[in-house]
């Protein structure tokens, strides 16, 4: 008798539990849209995910904030909900490009990205030559100003929407 009044309480608690969040379905974008000085040619080169042209890493121009990811990264995958959710508000007013670093191959970067909602513009990096410009260790998150410089570098996991609304604003100058 207690066994079944346990059953029946444990079928109507799971019953009335909330759904599961259904996945954002993510997209390889095209880099054509990210901005860059186009004169700036010397330095780290990356490649577009999707195979369109790539760009130099020192030519970017902001507002951007650039996220350094691996599809291998447990940490990268855990901020990954808080950079779709900022994106969805942010897109119109600070340009959100990813960097896939340290992967095997361009299909894991493919792979990563939409099965985590990423809609947004990403470089893979197939040699391994941004270590000098970005370091070692991923997650990690740069903040550049419209003349192309570094104004803020996040080492380590982003913890919320908030926090990246925040370091916007307070990096950028810009109000999501």
């Amino acid at each position: 008798m207690k066994r079944t009044f346990l059953v029946i309480t444990a079928l109507f608690l799971t019953g009335c539990s909330s759904p599961e969040p259904v996945a954002v379905k993510g997209e390889v974008v095209s880099c054509a849209t990210v901005n860059s000085d186009r004169a700036t040619n010397a330095g780290t080169y990356v490649e577009c995910v999707d195979g369109s042209k790539g760009t130099v890493l020192q030519s970017l121009r902001g507002p951007m904030i650039i996220n350094v990811w691996g599809s291998w990264c447990t940490t990268c995958l855990a901020e990954m909900p808080e950079f779709v959710s900022f994106y969805g508000k942010a897109k119109a007013k600070v340009q959100l490009v990813g960097v896939a670093v340290e992967e095997s191959s361009p299909a894991n970067s493919k792979r990563f990205i939409e099965e985590n909602g990423m809609t947004w513009p990403n470089f893979y990096d197939r040699d391994n030559k941004t270590r000098t410009y970005f370091g070692m260790g991923v997650p990690v998150t740069w903040f550049i100003d419209e003349n192309g410089k570094v104004i803020y570098k996040k080492i380590g996991v982003v913890k919320s929407e908030q926090e990246l609304i925040d370091l916007t604003a307070k990096y950028l100058g810009v109000k999501i």
